[in-house]
């Protein structure tokens, strides 16, 4: 089968591998959308290379199961089954994973993280990740809005970590595709969302999909205006960017009382200020989310299906495999929104 194969950084070859077998408990999906992920490109650039190389990434995966291993079909899985796949095989058993913090598991392994990815026409499932009911049955949903089910569970996740609700004000800091997902789930919460970005042509795109303000802090200070806006700083601030610069700089738009919610990943090593006073006196909650629970991916599937046409408005760029080179420098350089692999069916 084809697979783009991570070697090294800023290093990824279309080439043939050898396509998976499902062992006990596996299933093996053929491939019809995945998604590039920030993260994939980081990784690709050299930020948290995968500690066994070479690797296939890819963790945003929909498709059909083709083949079940023993013990599988007890799940009530089949052949043809049109699936998404949560990508973190989570023991289950371990303290985080009985608190339904999957993304946390002390054994968790997974898609593009210790297992090959989504990047290739077929993958193999582990049985951590069946067990978990994380194959999840998607009925007719289009399979490249089915790889945007994990991306906007991990929005989710920040917007049940930030208690997001109705009447409140979010700031979202960068609006990338993710930063697109935090505007849609937030405004579906009842939020009214400001959006900060240097990129204009995002914050067109985060106004058509709900955003109240667009900010663009070359032209604007972003604090005075959701000051002025608000009275006294925003309920949730959402920092979609991975530069602790940028994250440090934007710390003062919370209100006393606030949530701000670190969900960019940042390079390894790299450290930012904060103040303690601001959140001792402050009573300021600094927090952070990266992934989702297998719950929050089931919820994810159920808001995609409502909010589809929004959802679909970030993926800007639909392509082929062999193409993947092109769409990492597209991230890379900020050009468009949310690229997604196709296969053929």
């Amino acid at each position: 089968m084809k697979a783009a194969v991570v070697y090294g950084k800023s290093e990824i070859r279309v080439v043939d591998v050898p396509r998976p077998c499902a062992g006990d408990g596996e299933v093996v999906v053929k491939v019809r959308a995945s998604g590039i992920c920030a993260t994939d490109v980081k990784i690709l650039g050299g930020l948290g290379a995968p500690a066994e190389l070479p690797a296939i990434l890819g963790h945003e995966v929909a498709g059909t199961i083709c083949e079940l291993g023993t013990g599988a079909e007890a799940t009530g899985l089949y052949e043809g089954q049109r699936v998404a796949v949560y990508p973190i095989a989570a023991c289950g058993d371990c303290v985080y994973c009985l608190q339904g913090r999957n993304s946390l598991c002390l054994n968790e392994h997974g898609l593009g993280h210790g297992d090959d990815g989504g990047f290739a026409e077929y993958v193999r499932i582990p049985a951590e990740i069946v067990r978990l009911g994380g194959v999840l049955y998607i009925a007719d949903m289009p399979f490249d809005l089915a790889a945007m089910i994990e991306p906007t569970s991990c929005c989710i996740a920040a917007a049940d970590q930030c208690r997001t609700g109705a009447g409140d004000t979010v700031v979202v800091i960068g609006v990338g595709p993710l930063g697109l997902l935090h505007t849609i789930v937030s405004k579906a919460l009842g939020a009214q969302v400001i959006c900060v970005d240097l990129n204009d042509g995002r914050l067109a795109a985060a106004r058509r999909l709900g955003a109240s303000l667009a900010i663009n802090p070359e032209r604007e200070d972003a604090e005075a205006v959701v000051r002025e806006r608000t009275g006294r700083g925003a309920d949730v601030v959402i920092a979609a960017v991975g530069v602790p610069r940028v994250i440090e700089r934007y710390l003062p738009l919370v209100r006393n009382g606030g949530v701000f919610n670190i969900f960019g990943g940042t390079p390894r090593g790299e450290m930012m200020a904060v103040d303690p006073r601001w959140i001792h006196y402050g009573e300021i909650v600094l927090t952070g989310t990266f992934a989702s629970s297998v719950e929050q991916f089931r919820r994810a599937y159920q808001f995609v299906r409502e909010h589809g046409e929004e959802i679909e408005a970030v993926i800007s760029t639909r392509c082929g495999l062999g193409d993947i080179l092109n769409a990492v420098r597209r991230v890379q350089s900020g050009e468009g929104t949310k690229s997604v692999l196709l296969f053929p069916g």
